[in-house]
């Protein structure tokens, strides 16, 4: 039996633990301990919230990122505004109106590489029944046999009709919201 020298060894050693722990494709959406977050200023204070679910599919090999396909939907009940009545007034006609559009959703048009771990994803976000093209920069992260996708982007709220009528003033509330998201994803199956 033949055996590599000591300091073969040990290179070969060092060299397996830089690499990633798993180098392959990612597929299933581990909602559990993903989160949409969202931070906008009323009236000059920041005010943070969340969405406590999302479902949704996700298809992201690092070798081929412009062959990835997200498909997310975030049930707009479960959002987390700071308190219940922030809650209820958002569920409302002229914020989400979720009884009529009980759901946003994304869903990936193009995935390009940026470098290093980095990336671009665009797609179409529909949100109280208006559809718009969004894009978001976000960065992978491996975790052994998951990563995590983290990113954000500024949504204009006004472009979807979210607070209407009063509200509709960005004095108040502002336009601008930035949207924030780290989803964690498993790895696919080995074939």
């Amino acid at each position: 039996m033949r055996t590599l020298p000591p300091l073969t060894l040990a290179a070969a050693l060092m060299l397996g633990s830089a690499l990633p722990a798993w180098a392959g494709s990612y597929a299933t959406l581990d909602p559990q301990h993903s989160r949409i977050g969202f931070t906008y200023t009323q009236m000059g204070v920041a005010m943070n919230g969340s969405f406590g679910q999302l479902k949704g599919q996700v298809q992201f090999d690092p070798a081929k990122p412009e062959a990835a396909k997200a498909s997310l939907t975030v049930p707009l009940a479960s959002i987390q505004a700071g308190s219940a009545e922030a809650n209820d007034e958002v569920k409302g006609k002229a914020w989400f109106n979720t009884a009529a559009y009980p759901a946003a959703q994304f869903d990936t048009t193009q995935v390009k590489a940026l470098g290093g771990n980095r990336y671009q994803v665009s797609g179409k976000l529909t949100l109280k029944g208006r559809s718009h093209e969004v894009s978001a920069p976000f960065t992978l992260t491996p975790q052994g046999k998951a990563a995590t996708f983290e990113g954000g982007f500024i949504l204009k709220r006004t472009d979807f009709a979210i607070g209407e009528g009063s509200w509709a003033d960005g004095g108040i509330v502002a336009h601008d919201v930035r949207i924030t998201f780290s989803l964690r994803v498993l790895a696919a199956e080995a074939r």
